[in-house]
C-alpha cells in the first residue's frame, strides 16, 4: 500500500442513476450504451462510499456521455444532493446552435465545467472535428466566462486541438486521458510527439487517469518513465489525477493505488499538484466544499 496524500481530488469519475425511469438511457453518444455503465454502474451514494473506502476527499463528476449523452440531470442532481463532496462537469453538443445557451443553463444549475466528446473507447463521431468552425461561439463563450472545458478525443485529433488553442488563446482546456497516446515504443515516446508539442499552450491541462497508468505498462513503456517525461514537459501544475471510475475496472481505491505506484518517484510538491492543487486551481468551486473526512 502506498501512502495516500491528504485531500485527494478525483477529477474524472462517472455516476449512473439507480432510477432508469427518472433518468432513462435514451441518447448515449454513438447510439450505444457503454458496456461499463451496464456492467458496473455506480450511483452517487455508491461514489461516496467508494471515495470514503478509497481515500478520495473530493470528486469531479464528469457526465457519462456514453450513457446519457447530453442529458446532464443526474450529474446536476448528484452535486446538488452532495455539495460537500462533489462538483460537476456537464456535456454539450460541440456544434449545436444552442450550445452557449445550454452552457449557461447548466452552469446556472450549480455545475462547474463543461465537456465536449469527440472520441472515446466505445463511441466516436467520425464526422466531427474539434476545430469545426461551427463551434467557435462555444469556445468564445467558455473563454470569456473563464469556464474550464474538458476535451475527449484521441491522438489523431491533437493537431485540430492545437488549431482551436491558436484561435482561442484564453481557453482553459483539460485534455482527458492525455488523449490516450501510443506509449508502447517506450522512452522517448516518439509516437506521442504530437502530444508533447502542445506544451507551448499554457491554457492546456492534462488528466492523468487509470488508462494512462495501464497504457504505460505496455511494450517498452514504464509508468515511471512516462510520468517523468510528462512532468518534465508540461509541469505537475498542469496535470491532475482522475480515476475514470467505474469506467475503468477495479475499485476506486485500487485505481488510486495504481496511480500512486506510478508516481512514487515524483517529488512531494509534484504529487501535491497532481492529486490536489491542480484540480483546485481549475475548479475554484472545489475550494468551497468540505470534502469527505479521511481516516
Amino acid at each position: 500500500m502506498h501512502t495516500i496524500p491528504s485531500h485527494v481530488v478525483d477529477t474524472h469519475c462517472h455516476v449512473i442513476a439507480n432510477d432508469s425511469t427518472l433518468f432513462p438511457i435514451t441518447t448515449p453518444m454513438g447510439g450505444k450504451q457503454s458496456d461499463w455503465s451496464k456492467e458496473r454502474p455506480v450511483s452517487d451514494a455508491g461514489m461516496l462510499a467508494a471515495m470514503t473506502a478509497g481515500g478520495v476527499s473530493k470528486s469531479v463528476l464528469v457526465q457519462a456521455s456514453t450513457c446519457y449523452g447530453h442529458d446532464n440531470r443526474y450529474v446536476a442532481q448528484s452535486v446538488s444532493h452532495h455539495p460537500e463532496a462533489f462538483v460537476g462537469v456537464f456535456s454539450v453538443d460541440l456544434v449545436s446552435p444552442q450550445s452557449c445557451e445550454q452552457i449557461s443553463h447548466w452552469m446556472g444549475s450549480g455545475l462547474s465545467g463543461v465537456r465536449v466528446f469527440i472520441a472515446g473507447h466505445t463511441a466516436q463521431d467520425q464526422t466531427l472535428r474539434i476545430d469545426d468552425r461551427r463551434a467557435d461561439p462555444l469556445w468564445e463563450h467558455v473563454a470569456s466566462h473563464n469556464i474550464p472545458i474538458c476535451v475527449q478525443l484521441r491522438s489523431f485529433g491533437l493537431a485540430a486541438l492545437a488549431t482551436v488553442l491558436e484561435r482561442h488563446p484564453k481557453l482553459t482546456v483539460l485534455l482527458d486521458h492525455f488523449a490516450r497516446p501510443d506509449l508502447e515504443g517506450g522512452e522517448p515516446y516518439p509516437a506521442a510527439q504530437g502530444l508533447f508539442e502542445l506544451a507551448a499552450f499554457e491554457g492546456l491541462y492534462f488528466k492523468l487517469t487509470t488508462h494512462n497508468v495501464r497504457d504505460a505498462k505496455l511494450g517498452l513503456a514504464t509508468p515511471e518513465s512516462f510520468l517523468k517525461r510528462v512532468v518534465n514537459v508540461f509541469g505537475a501544475s498542469r496535470i491532475a489525477w482522475g480515476s475514470n471510475f467505474p469506467a475503468c475496472s477495479g475499485s476506486l481505491g485500487e485505481q488510486l493505488q495504481e496511480s500512486l505506484a506510478a508516481t512514487q518517484s515524483l517529488s512531494a510538491s509534484e504529487l501535491e499538484w497532481i492529486y490536489s492543487k491542480t484540480a483546485h486551481s481549475l475548479y475554484p468551486s472545489l475550494n468551497q466544499i468540505q470534502g469527505l473526512a479521511q481516516s
